[in-house]
């Protein structure tokens, strides 16, 4: 009998709080990184280069690893261990490696062979710019093997987290933040160009993080042996749910990959502005939307396996509360304090305040539509937990085009009129997310699969108070912008700590006062 099967899952909650700590320390560090990449390339022309270069494999692997592959394929993996045969739980895993390596191999081969091409497909606004176009097709070939071996770790967690062992796949991230600022501050001498070390990072972090999850999988006797078989009746049903689902469940991913497109036209750092306020509305989201998102997928799977349609629900509003419980008041903490926060973190060396100042308008337009990508995280597995493909996809292709439609509505009148088009991506991208948040969960109070459990009205006005109460004394403490850029780091840092410390503080303490208590946030079992 495998290790798997001979011990008890652990609770969702305990399981959250573990990948939100691990994915804590990662996004901590991955602020660390954006800081020291900052300082290294600001928002200059090698750094919109990068930036695209970095996107691109990075999105595709959110398509393959973190989205639509992982909710096909976890589904599948739960019916097999249902089943509770270990041999072909190992066939599904050795033939889906093989399928999913065998294609990724292909995909990232043609791409580093036509990298000037792809290069000018998701940044066409550079062609017409030959050095920034040039570079951005040179660390293209550098970074889009990172796309093949992150992929794979992603599967590997995949199998990971349906075993319960969610640590090691939170912790992987981490090692790209490593990497990358190992690049820039000890390898960049060693190039021409002092930018090839981040992509050369890139590269080696993928390498490094699929090693990392190689133990792990021998620990459950499951480290994938590929091969090669199409016609696997696991395979197929994985192709089957995946093909779809590739567009429906990263909709908000392309939305930020068109914003990536259009912004090669708008003026040089666009593509950096749009980047780092990108990065600081992902903390929230990538600390506890994902988090939860990860560990409710094998859940609601498992549920849905054993038809158990009454835990399913509960499960889903759990999770709704849970999201909103950190995702109001950060979005609202992220629009008071955009500059401060920016200006903290980093507006040093090459990054100038003009730059910040830039930054903060798209951080403020991303983090309208924080809490929608957090809710879109938690509902599509509801969906997918259900083998349901058609319903996200049809969502997704609505949210889609409302998202174009809004992209050309908002950012010519502001770059005519305002010259500050990226802020009208950033306010696209959210107002999609908030049509595909509210279509996907239309769909499954239609199912009857998310029903609002007893309490919905006591706890919405105890999270109104507390974010009013916060954002009062985030309010009252902040200093002026023009102070924060007067400061050094030391009391940037120090004046940060004080201000978000009193908000956290006064949105516990009103919390507590009307009642809410941890017996409140106890989550559902999980199998």
């Amino acid at each position: 009998m495998s290790e798997a099967t001979t011990k008890k899952r652990p609770g969702l909650l305990r399981s959250s709080a573990l990948v939100g700590a691990m994915t804590m320390m990662s996004r901590v560090l991955g602020l660390v990184r954006d800081i020291v990449v900052a300082a290294f390339v600001g928002a200059s022309a090698n750094a919109d280069a990068f930036f695209v270069a970095f996107k691109i494999p990075n999105f595709l692997r959110r398509l393959f690893a973190e989205g639509a592959f992982s909710q096909a394929f976890v589904p599948v993996l739960a019916d097999y261990k249902e089943q509770g045969a270990h041999q072909a739980v190992k066939e599904l895993i050795n033939r889906v490696a093989g399928v999913l390596g065998g294609t990724l191999l292909l995909v990232t081969a043609l791409a580093v062979l036509a990298a000037p091409l792809v290069a000018a497909l998701f940044a066409p606004g550079f062609v017409s710019q030959p050095y920034k176009y040039q570079l951005t097709s040179d660390m293209i070939r550098i970074t889009f093997p990172y796309l093949l071996l992150i992929s794979m770790t992603g599967f590997c967690g995949a199998i990971l987290n349906s075993y319960g062992r969610f640590a090691v796949p939170a912790f992987t991230p981490v090692f790209l933040n490593l990497s990358l600022i190992f690049a820039a501050v000890v390898a960049s001498p060693w190039f021409a160009e002092p930018v090839f070390a981040l992509a050369w990072g890139v590269f080696f972090a993928g390498v490094i993080q699929l090693l990392f999850q190689l133990p792990s999988l021998y620990r459950l006797d499951l480290v994938p042996r590929p091969v090669v078989d199409t016609q696997h009746e696991g395979v197929r049903r994985i192709m089957k749910l995946m093909v779809p689902a590739l567009f429906g469940v990263s909709v908000s991913q392309i939305n930020l990959l068109l914003d990536t497109v259009l912004a090669s036209f708008l003026p040089t750092g666009s593509v950096s502005w749009l980047y780092y306020s990108d990065r600081l509305a992902e903390l929230p989201l990538g600390v506890f939307g994902i988090a939860i998102a990860t560990v409710i997928l094998p859940n609601l799977s498992a549920h849905r396996a054993a038809a158990r349609e009454q835990e399913f629900a509960v499960t889903l509003d759990w999770a709704t509360r849970s999201v909103l419980l950190i995702g109001m008041p950060a979005a609202v903490a992220l629009i008071l304090l955009a500059e401060p926060i920016l200006v903290t973190l980093f507006q040093y060396g090459e990054l100038t305040p003009g730059d910040i100042h830039m930054a903060s308008l798209s951080l403020r337009a991303y983090s309208l539509g924080l809490i929608a990508f957090m809710l879109i995280k938690i509902l599509a597995p509801g969906f997918y937990a259900r083998q349901d493909t058609a319903t996200p996809v049809k969502i997704g292709i609505i949210a889609m085009a409302a998202n174009m439609v809004m992209n050309l509505a908002f950012v010519l009148p502001l770059l005519w009129y305002l010259n500050i088009g990226h802020v009208g991506l950033a306010l696209a991208t959210s107002c999609s997310a908030w049509l595909n948040a509210g279509l996907l969960l239309r769909g499954l109070r239609r199912d009857g699969v998310f029903v609002f459990q007893p309490g919905w009205g006591m706890y919405a006005g105890r999270l109104i108070a507390a974010t009013v109460a916060m954002s009062a004394a985030v309010m009252l403490l902040a200093a002026p912008t023009e102070q924060w850029l007067a400061w050094g780091w030391r009391e940037r840092a120090l004046q940060m700590g004080m201000v978000c410390g009193a908000g956290v503080v006064a949105y516990l303490a009103v919390h507590f006062v009307l009642g809410t208590r941890l017996r409140h946030l106890r989550a559902p079992g999980a199998v």
